[in-house]
């Protein structure tokens, strides 16, 4: 079985090298693949360097340009299923998600016949860590919202560490995604849902990144506000 963790990157040399050296030395046997916007940071330049040491482990996508972390995702996505890996991940590059828990990820997948697991910052033994108080609620509450709405019973709707099985990214219908922000997190786990997938979440501890700058700002969160009353009309199947 092989396992694909997809990392989208803007500016994270603080990060990079040590967020890959930390995954690929998981008993777990993951390959990573970066999705680089174009850092003008170096970033890519960093992760040359490392293919000469993991050649067969780590891979990297080049994109001339900040375009989107939706589209960054599915880009790997669809390079994930054209390379026949089982089980495809999700992780931000700032360790505010821990990798030891990828492979709580993979064995729920794995071992619990779940299709998508979730790592949840809102289920109980979920938390977060270093965040404002401001953010954290905006960020509860959305997902309140998201539940409202889309009737999905997932507690931390617009998490961004999963792991899914093959056939979920082979049965979604990846050129149909509409959102490329903060709510591409939302309609992937809602078109899951939809297309009758099980789905889990498991409780992780979210850590506020301590290296680089936040990628989030006032439009993500519109965009999300309003693509989820756009998504109750989407036609999945």
């Amino acid at each position: 079985m092989k396992s694909l963790v997809i990392i989208p990157t803007y500016n994270e040399k603080e990060n990079i090298e040590n967020i890959i050296r930390k995954v690929i030395s998981l008993d777990a046997n993951f390959h990573v693949l970066i999705v680089d916007d174009g850092s003008p940071d170096g970033t890519a330049a960093i992760i040359q360097s490392l293919q000469k040491e993991f050649h067969m482990e780590l891979h990297l996508i080049e994109r001339p340009s900040k375009l989107g972390l939706g589209t960054a995702y599915i880009t790997g996505f669809k390079w994930a299923l054209q390379m026949e890996y089982d089980y495809i991940f999700e992780m931000d590059a700032d360790f505010s998600h821990n990798p030891d828990d990828l492979i709580r990820l993979l064995e729920a997948c794995k071992n619990e016949n779940v299709d998508l697991c979730i790592g949840s910052r809102y289920v109980v033994g979920g938390k977060v860590e270093n965040w404002p108080k401001s953010r954290w609620l905006i960020s509860y509450f959305a997902s309140i919202y998201v539940r409202l709405i889309l009737f999905m019973n997932i507690k931390d709707t617009t998490a961004g560490f999963k792991c899914y099985k093959k056939s979920v990214l082979s049965t979604i219908n990846l050129d149909n995604i509409w959102f490329m922000g903060y709510a591409f997190q939302i309609e992937m786990k809602y078109s899951a849902y939809k297309l009758g997938f099980k789905l889990k979440e498991i409780p992780i501890t979210f850590k506020d990144r301590q290296l680089g700058e936040s990628k989030m700002n006032m439009s993500i969160f519109k965009e999300a506000f309003w693509g989820v009353l756009k998504l109750r009309n989407k036609k999945f199947k």
